[in-house]
Order: C-alpha cells, then structure tokens, then sequence
C-alpha cells in the first residue's frame, strides 16, 4: 500500500516553521503528484507554489509513506503545528539507513532541510520561494538547521 502525506509549511513571524499535515490514499487513476496537491489545495498552474516529493519512508502498518513538502503553505489562515527543533532522524550504520523510529517533527525536519538545498541548487524552486522573503531568509543556511 501507498500513501502520500502532504506537509504544508510556512514561517511564523519569529522565523520559526509550523506546518499542516495531512495524510491520504491515491484515488483511482491519481498520480502521487495529483494526490498531493489535491491535499495542498494547489493546482497544477499555482505559480506560487512550490510540491515537491521529498522522502519516503516504510512504515509497518501503513506501508510506504510518500511525503510532499508544499510551501508556501496555500491556507495560511487555517490552524498550524509549530515545528519543534529541526531534528533529521538517522540510522545507526551506513548499511542501515532506516532509524528504528521517524517521528513527524524528523519529516518536517527533513522536508525544511530538503526545501533548502532546492533553493541552493533548483532555480525553479528558488525563484518561486524568494517571492517569499520569510520563506527564503529562513531557508538560509544560519535559519535552516540540519
């Protein structure tokens, strides 16, 4: 089984992250992509808005989890969960990738972390997200901690 998670994310006025998160399955004939801006509320056009697939993770009773990052968050109005500190979940060994447990604080973690070396290295992205001067100065290297 698949499902695609969406993290909406978006910076608060202190330069701290917060997200929305929401999980689903692919409806018939739906693409990842599709499902998650479904989730986002974002359509395919939405020059403003960056979906990206940003890990993916098995987990033992849902299956594999496909995680989406979608930010700016398109709802900023609607009720968030700030992030606490951005904290990458790691395995134990270089042949042992999976840590023993991946709480969602560690995928928001991870997304944050991903959505700044996109900046640095995808133009696309990074043209998008500087539209967003808060988005972009906590991207920075000094307001994205690994």
């Amino acid at each position: 089984m698949i499902l695609v998670e969406t993290l909406m994310l978006r910076v608060d006025t202190d330069n701290r992250w917060s997200y929305r998160h929401a999980l689903t399955r692919q409806r018939r004939g739906e693409s990842p992509d599709e499902a998650a801006r479904r989730l986002g509320g974002v359509e395919p056009q939405d020059p403003d808005t960056v979906v990206h697939s940003t890990s993916w993770r098995y987990e033992p009773d849902s299956g594999v989890v496909l995680t989406y990052v979608v930010c700016p968050d398109p709802a900023p109005w609607l009720p968030a969960v700030e992030a606490p500190e951005l904290e990458i979940a790691r395995g134990r060994a270089p042949a042992t990738p999976s840590p023993e447990r991946v709480a969602l604080a560690n995928v928001v973690a991870h997304a944050v972390r991903h959505l700044g070396l996109l900046m640095a290295e995808d133009p696309v992205v990074s043209r998008v997200l500087s539209r967003h001067p808060a988005i972009a100065l906590a991207l920075e290297p000094a307001g994205a901690p690994a």
